[in-house]
């Protein structure tokens, strides 16, 4: 009887999730490639206050802004793949390895994707005072002067400005670039009437939509956004299928084990449920994106391929 027993035991090990045949041993550091304060910034806090209590170890948020996200994503490359280093990455992960020049790293072979974590929208807005009032509008009148019409971005090679390039290219238009460092200049620049319109992220224009100052034409996520519930889509507005949202994801450094891999992706998982996760992404305009491994080892082999080819037609350089 107590041969079977301990037959029965090991058979229960060996049909044990491999995610919980490995444990952490010391706290994780979670790379953000931007400030303190931003979208980025934010939804990392949110997750990794969540992921804490499923790993066992503290979660500890680390700004590293600069260069693009290439400081922190270079700091992610010469971590230890133990699990112990994170990054929580957004668009430029994928758009930075054709975006500089030479690429400051190979996206396949030196990064480990582990989880989708959510999505914000990219709004293209006017201010309040401007005689554009739709999309359709926009569009006329970019029509009727090419490249007459003028658009803020917080720079070069940021995700609104491609979200923007890729929205020409699906409209048959050309808008005049204004690239500036940061959305905060870009919007003050619109609110005074230097630049006609606006691409930024959803969260950074709320404060100013609901003074009156700020009108958004459209969101370009699949689905409508929460914080601007009656702004339309670009895709309802006549491009059906267009989507040139801002993504997060949760990526580790390459040689990561199979079996880590999983333990993280599970504490992922598990800290998108929580409310308080959805509620922050929800606060931001966006919301969140459970799902396989290989879904986000599939989306950013997808972006990387679609951002090289806008940079590359539209000769697209960094700031």
């Amino acid at each position: 009887m107590q041969r079977r027993t301990l037959l029965y035991a090991a058979a229960g090990c060996l049909g044990a999730p491999a995610w919980a045949q490995v444990a952490l041993t010391k706290p994780v550091r979670l790379f953000v490639g931007y400030s303190a304060g931003g979208a980025v910034d934010i939804v990392a806090r949110a997750i990794g206050q969540q992921m804490q209590a499923t790993l066992g170890q503290p979660v500890i948020v680390e700004n590293k802004p600069g260069a693009g996200t290439n400081i922190a994503i270079k700091a992610l490359i010469d971590s230890p793949a133990d699990g112990s280093t994170l990054m929580l990455a957004a668009n430029a992960l994928a758009a930075n390895v054709s975006l500089y020049q030479p690429p400051p790293y190979d996206l396949a072979r030196d990064i480990t994707p582990i989880s989708l974590v959510g999505r914000v929208p990219v709004v293209i807005a006017v201010a309040s005072s401007s005689p554009v009032h739709t999309l359709a509008q926009l569009i006329a009148a970019a029509k009727a002067q090419p490249k007459a019409l003028s658009y803020a971005t917080p720079g070069n090679g940021s995700t609104p400005h491609l979200a923007v390039e890729l929205f020409q290219r699906a409209a048959g238009i050309e808008l005049m670039h204004v690239p500036y460092k940061g959305g905060a200049q870009a919007i003050t620049d619109v609110l005074g009437g230097h630049v006609q319109s606006l691409a930024v992220n959803a969260l950074e224009v709320l404060t100013h939509v609901k003074s009156g100052k700020l009108r958004v034409l459209a969101v370009m996520t699949p689905k409508r956004s929460g914080i601007f519930p009656e702004v339309p889509t670009v895709a309802e507005q006549g491009f059906a299928g267009f989507e040139a949202s801002v993504w997060y994801s949760l990526v580790g450094p390459r040689g990561m084990a199979p079996a880590m891999v999983k333990l993280l992706h599970n504490a992922v998982q598990q800290a998108l449920a929580a409310e308080d996760v959805k509620q922050r992404l929800a606060a931001a305009g966006g919301e969140v994106l459970p799902g396989s491994t290989e879904m986000v080892t599939n989306m950013l082999a997808t972006e990387r391929a679609r951002y090289e080819k806008l940079i590359r037609e539209a000769r697209i350089q960094p700031d």
